[in-house]
């Protein structure tokens, strides 16, 4: 795998900071970046082991997929198991909450949300040793995902600039719209909490990564439809269905 290099001074231009006012409710004004959004160099799109294309996107130093993943399989060609059970609201699925290795499933099992949003998949699914993501990528870790963050302001804005501007997200009152100027493309596919529902499709991304808190939780990352922030949460179970990002295990420096 060959990683490109960037010169320093475009990385500079690419996350230029630009001054804005945030909604009067927020009640400050701070500087959210306007990034020049662009491919990761030589590689505009990634492939998984079901052949999935994704497109990638560069963020600073970092490489990512621009999309959720909606892979089936580990790399090594095992299936990841799927979980349909519960029915449409997941209510009392004591399979998903049993399951103490890895899975995936699509939120209230409805072909049209795999294809918007990909499989939400458990934390054990996400971290197996058998990997996810393709070839030279990676689950990224609770630090490459403050990394993320940073170089895109602050938690309090990156939400913004992260999120799609799609219609598939709730507008919320009072409005707090993403601008996706970061490529990052966020999409609210919601979740499935540790007793088998599914919650807050439409209002809610929600990523794992891959550092674990203890033996039962793990760390995650999630954007709402009501504001800029990036929240940094540890407090659900590795059961938890949530969406993949997967990041290049190289960094593009100058």
């Amino acid at each position: 795998m060959k990683c490109f290099l960037i010169p320093k001074l475009m990385l500079i231009a690419k996350i230029a900071m630009s001054q804005i006012m945030l909604p009067a409710y927020q009640g400050v004004v701070s500087k959210i970046p306007t990034v020049a959004v662009m491919s990761c160099p030589g590689l505009a799109t990634v492939t998984d082991i079901d052949n999935n294309s994704y497109n990638t996107v560069l963020i600073g130093t970092q490489c990512w997929m621009a999309s959720n993943l909606r892979v089936t399989k580990y790399n090594n060609g095992t299936i990841i198991p799927l979980d349909n059970s519960g029915g449409a609201s997941g209510d009392g699925s004591t399979e998903w909450t049993a399951r103490t290795s890895g899975a995936r499933t699509v939120y209230a099992h409805n072909s049209s949300n795999l294809i918007a949003y990909g499989y939400l998949y458990n934390w054990y699914a996400a971290t197996d040793t058998r990997e996810i993501c393709p070839a030279g990528w990676h689950i990224p870790s609770d630090a490459e995902w403050t990394t993320l963050t940073n170089q895109l302001g602050t938690v309090s804005v990156a939400g913004t600039v992260m999120k799609s501007n799609s219609t598939l997200w709730t507008v919320a009152t009072p409005p707090s719209p993403g601008t996706n100027t970061s490529g990052f493309s966020a999409l609210p596919g919601g979740y499935r909490y540790n007793n088998g529902i599914f919650d807050n499709i439409r209002f809610i991304a929600l990523f794992w990564s891959a550092t674990d808190f203890g033996s039962v939780n793990a760390w995650f990352r999630s954007l709402h439809n009501y504001g800029g922030f990036v929240y940094r949460d540890n407090y659900s179970s590795k059961s938890l269905g949530a969406s993949v990002r997967c990041l290049r295990n190289c960094l593009f420096r100058g």
